[in-house]
């Protein structure tokens, strides 16, 4: 009897061992491939299966209110601060960062030749150029709107004509910017990408890049376990230990597309994370 009874929580430990961790994150981490690389090899260093959800990070955010997961991977340092003090999401750490980059159509180059981060959306506005924003709370989103609100007029809306909002992730708002001949703000990991996707034939262009107010930070938060009693809380602590660790660090620096580095690891430095 008590060899059966330990063969069955033996069994039954197995079984709760090959639960995979559930992770929302932004699209810019999955469209780039960047979570393609990084799974297995967490999965090689601790035994645990890596499943994600790829979202803007509102979304995501909000799947961790809900307990639908365990862990966070977002880019909206503000937003997750918030997040944090509500109560809803527990030991935030910096993972690694990138930039934006306002992209468009090569028509464009010359408009926007040697002009500020400013001038450039002052420029698009004054002149309703065409603009597809992310429209959808992600991280992407939050950035693009706190540079419309650092201008100090009016924030553009789903009520000016030359202003559409694509509600889809960053790949694909990309991809109806180019049709229309549009201007739009991306990672610039998503960015090559898309670069790579085109193989030689022409599509957007760098139109500005490498403003301070660019700079694109990602952490990792788990979910409160405290709120969430169905959370893989210990799962979670061990995909953040080795994310911000040496060897989640290195394989973030590793990961490159056409010899480009996507990602810079930035677990080191946690001030951006407070």
């Amino acid at each position: 009897m008590l060899k059966k009874t330990l063969l069955a929580l033996g069994i039954f430990s197995s079984i709760l061992m090959a639960q995979p961790l559930k992770m929302a994150t932004t699209t810019s981490t999955d469209n780039t491939g960047l979570l393609d690389d990084l799974a297995p090899k967490f999965q090689q260093d601790t035994g645990i299966q890596l499943q994600w959800v790829s979202v803007g990070t509102g979304n995501a955010l909000k799947l961790g209110e809900n307990c639908d997961v365990s862990v966070l991977l977002v880019h909206s340092p503000k937003v997750e601060e918030n997040y944090v003090k509500q109560g809803f999401g527990v030991d935030r750490k910096a993972v690694m960062y990138n930039d934006f980059v306002i992209i468009g159509d090569p028509s464009y180059l010359k408009t926007f030749q040697d002009k500020t981060l400013k001038e450039v959306f002052q420029t698009i506005q004054k002149n309703k150029i065409p603009f597809i924003s992310r429209g959808d709370k992600s991280g992407t989103h939050n950035k693009e709107l706190s540079i419309w609100k650092s201008l100090g007029g009016k924030t553009p809306s789903k009520q000016d004509t030359w202003y559409k909002e694509s509600g889809q992730g960053m790949l694909a708002t990309i991809q109806i910017a180019s049709e229309q001949k549009a201007i739009t703000l991306t990672d610039r990991g998503t960015f090559i990408k898309y670069t790579a996707n085109l193989k030689g034939k022409q599509g957007l262009v760098l139109l500005s890049q490498g403003d301070d107010a660019l700079k694109n930070f990602y952490s990792v938060i788990a979910v409160n376990p405290k709120r969430c009693k169905n959370v893989d809380y210990q799962g979670a602590t061990r995909f953040i230990e080795w994310i911000t660790g040496t060897q989640g660090q290195q394989a973030i620096k590793d990961f490159k597309l056409d010899g480009q580095e996507l990602f810079t690891p930035n677990a080191q430095n946690q001030n951006h994370a407070k």
